[in-house]
């Protein structure tokens, strides 16, 4: 036996009506409202209405959506044909026959129609029409839980709408944050750069005594002022050397000899 219908989710839709016979439904409504769900874990129940005129209904068991899986084609396990019949439903190509009564504005027969996509197997479902109070009471279910549905809609949009809001509080949190940081940093920066300026002045202006301090030490002054040079005897030429005259030869003893 297949698996049970307890997690199967409501499915809301609007299909393309497509008029067969001779008449092709001329003048009648073509806005149409199904519903698909699972009234108990055993059961399938597909709900189509114009809300004005017409209403069909379709409730499939767990053993007759089995039947379909098998003339649909559709192998493997039972999950597999679900999820199929889920994709089809929710598909865009999901439509409703309807086949007119000759000279008539009615229909006599319906089908809603599934298709996951062009060229996969079809997913149909034959209805039968519901008058009087079943008709009424299947609109009034039908109308009730659609409003639940946008109840549902509209507090996920309110949740997912706050959850964005506290996302932008904080996003705009963390920009002012990395902008103070940011400010703090080039502050920094700065202060750092004019330290290391006013340190190297500071710098440049303890150097220059001690320069002309050892620029005026007696060593280095000595050497840029040797002082007088001295003066060297230089040996007077030949020619100006002075003449000595009147000088008596005194013969030696040699000569006396003589």
């Amino acid at each position: 036996m297949p698996a049970v219908l307890e997690e199967f989710e409501p499915i809301f839709g609007e299909p393309k009506v497509e008029w067969t016979g001779s008449y092709s439904g001329l003048g009648q409504s073509s806005g149409f409202v199904f519903y698909v769900h699972s009234p108990d874990s055993s059961h399938l129940r597909i709900c189509v209405s114009d809300f004005r005129h017409t209403t069909w209904e379709s409730v499939r068991s767990v053993s007759q959506l089995d039947d379909m899986r098998d003339s649909v084609g559709i192998g493997g396990p039972w999950s597999d044909f679900i999820h199929y019949m889920v994709a089809s439903i929710k598909s865009e190509d999901v439509k409703l026959l309807l086949e007119a009564l000759p000279d008539s504005n009615d229909a006599k027969s319906a089908k809603l129609v599934a298709q996951k996509s062009k060229g996969m197997p079809r997913i149909s479902f034959s209805l039968t029409e519901l008058t009087g109070s079943s008709a009424s009471d299947a609109m009034a279910t039908l109308s009730l839980e659609l409003f639940k549905a946008f109840r549902g809609l509209q507090h996920l949009f309110m949740q997912e709408q706050e959850r964005c809001l506290q996302l932008t509080k904080v996003l705009s949190a963390e920009k002012e944050k990395n902008e103070t940081t940011q400010s703090q940093f080039e502050l920094n920066s700065k202060r750092q750069k004019l330290q290391r300026t006013m340190n190297s002045l500071d710098k440049a202006d303890v150097s220059a005594p001690l320069i002309t301090s050892g620029q005026n030490s007696p060593d280095k002054q000595a050497a840029r002022d040797p002082g007088p040079a001295k003066v060297t005897k230089r040996a007077v030429p030949a020619h100006r050397r002075a003449k000595v005259r009147g000088v008596v030869l005194q013969d030696s003893e040699n000569d006396k000899d003589g």
